[in-house]
């Protein structure tokens, strides 16, 4: 697999002489670190533990101006570069072989202006960073359901959340980003300067720079209605038949999401929800559900928005083997339910989970041409998750996961969310463009055109540029 170990391109940080490294490590604010380095492991280490590189040099940013200084090295030397904010996405973009990792994990300052209901936070933020300081002021933006997730890039994929039946996507609460580009010059996109690059912004990924700062709007958020109910998988149609008829008249202040988990050693159907209205209300709204079948054990409940925003961080623990596969499903029909069962019934690890995802109506009220973000009509995400602790097991559920999801193509509409790509050496060009469509995927070239002619910030979900 090549998003597993892969080569080094022709670019080689190693081709650097020490005392280029050296001035560099006398001007910068931040770290630098080389293989034989202190800390350089930890540094080049992220969630997915299938990726396993070594970049030629990492730079840990302290300051835009770190930022600058890497890409203005990488530019004169020709390097291959990785940027790196949470390190979350499964794809494992954030490090290179060989090339030069810019780490912005140092830059995770957040300051909210209640007054104007207003966050701003640094390119190597994670949600739970940012949902812990504005919680503090009992506010909160569309964010990451797994809360190690960074901003950054769930934000510039687009970003679904738990509040995006309410306030849409991550992206969809973006107000400004300040960005890095491939000449080393610091520009603002909202929706006044450069709206054409604000524009590609919003779902179009990393392609454009290296984004160092994003103002969002915040909303009032503290109290939420929500947990898991857990069915045994010999309920599992009746429950998916039942859930898709609810999602159906779901107001905004509530999303939720069908998924298949091992529990006590046995597969089981989760359907979780969290509502954001009145608990009354809520409780009301969800009493169809709860009443529906012999659920196994009723989780819902009273919690908190940060509490909730962390509740599945176990489930996608840090360290272990990773391959994921998504699509969005056209609709939950009697053969795609089938087909998800026949699957199910043959998970790889008890690690393994398959996830339903309900889109939110939040998301189907920006204008499909407001952003580069491409599936605002969509009801569910299918995300095929194929897990384990064991290196051992990488094969099995590599093919698991890539079998699941063939037999599942004639149920889908053939694009995907992009933040749940796989590396692109793996997915292809093909995929990349199906994520936006013919006509967005054109803007986004001449974007890139414009920002990144050379395709310098190609370890992502590739948009070449016309000359690449």
């Amino acid at each position: 697999m090549s998003t597993i170990d892969s080569v080094c391109e022709s670019s080689d940080c190693m081709s650097l002489t020490q005392t280029i490294i050296d001035d560099l490590k006398a001007d910068l604010r931040g770290e630098v670190l080389q293989p034989q380095d202190v800390g350089y492991d930890d540094a080049r280490t992220i969630w997915n533990a299938m990726i396993n590189r070594h970049p030629g040099l990492i730079i840990r940013c302290a300051g835009v101006s770190d930022v600058i200084a890497a890409v203005n090295l990488a530019r004169a030397n020709n390097l291959l570069v990785s940027v790196k904010g949470g390190g979350h996405n499964v794809s494992g973009n954030a490090v290179c072989d060989g090339g030069l990792m810019i780490d912005l994990s140092p830059m995770n300052s957040i300051y909210v202006n209640t007054s104007a209901r207003t966050a701003r936070a640094e390119g190597g933020a994670t949600w739970k960073e940012y949902d812990r300081e504005t919680q503090t002021f009992g506010l909160a933006s569309t964010g990451g359901a797994v809360s190690r997730t960074g901003i950054a890039g769930l934000t510039l994929g687009g970003g679904w959340g738990w509040l995006a039946g309410m306030h849409g996507l991550a992206c969809d609460n973006l107000l400004s980003v300040d960005i890095v580009t491939a000449d080393g010059k610091v520009v603002t996109a909202n929706a006044e300067k450069n709206r054409d690059l604000f524009w590609g912004l919003r779902g179009g990924g990393g392609n454009f720079g290296v984004a160092t700062s994003f103002e969002y709007a915040v909303h009032p958020v503290r109290e939420v209605l929500g947990g898991t109910l857990f069915h045994p998988l010999v309920s599992a149609r009746e429950a998916l038949i039942f859930y898709d008829e609810f999602t159906r008249s779901s107001p905004d202040e509530l999303v939720s999401l069908a998924w298949f988990l091992t529990m006590d050693d046995q597969p089981v159907v989760g359907l979780t929800v969290c509502y954001f209205g009145g608990i009354q209300e809520g409780e009301r709204l969800l009493q169809p559900l709860r009443e529906f079948g012999s659920p196994i054990s009723d989780k819902i409940g009273r919690t908190t928005y940060v509490e909730f925003q962390q509740a599945v961080d176990l489930i996608f623990a840090e360290g272990h083997q990773n391959y994921w596969k998504s699509n969005f499903i056209k609709d939950l029909d009697a053969d795609a339910i089938d087909m998800i069962l026949d699957f199910v019934s043959r998970i790889p690890t008890p690690e393994s989970v398959v996830m339903i995802e309900q889109v939110g109506n939040g998301v189907r009220r920006v204008g499909k041409d407001e952003t580069a973000f491409n599936h605002r009509d969509a009801r569910y995400s299918l995300l095929l998750c194929g897990m384990s602790p064991d290196p051992d097991a990488k094969d099995t559920i590599i093919s698991w996961t890539q079998n699941f999801w063939t037999a599942m193509e004639p149920f889908t509409t053939g694009s995907v969310y992009v933040n749940y790509l796989g590396g692109y050496e793996d997915e292809g060009e093909d995929r990349v463009r199906a994520a936006y469509g013919p006509e967005k995927y054109k803007r986004l070239v001449a974007l890139k055109n414009k920002y990144d002619p050379t395709n310098m910030f190609r370890l992502n979900q590739n948009i070449r540029p016309t000359a690449s």
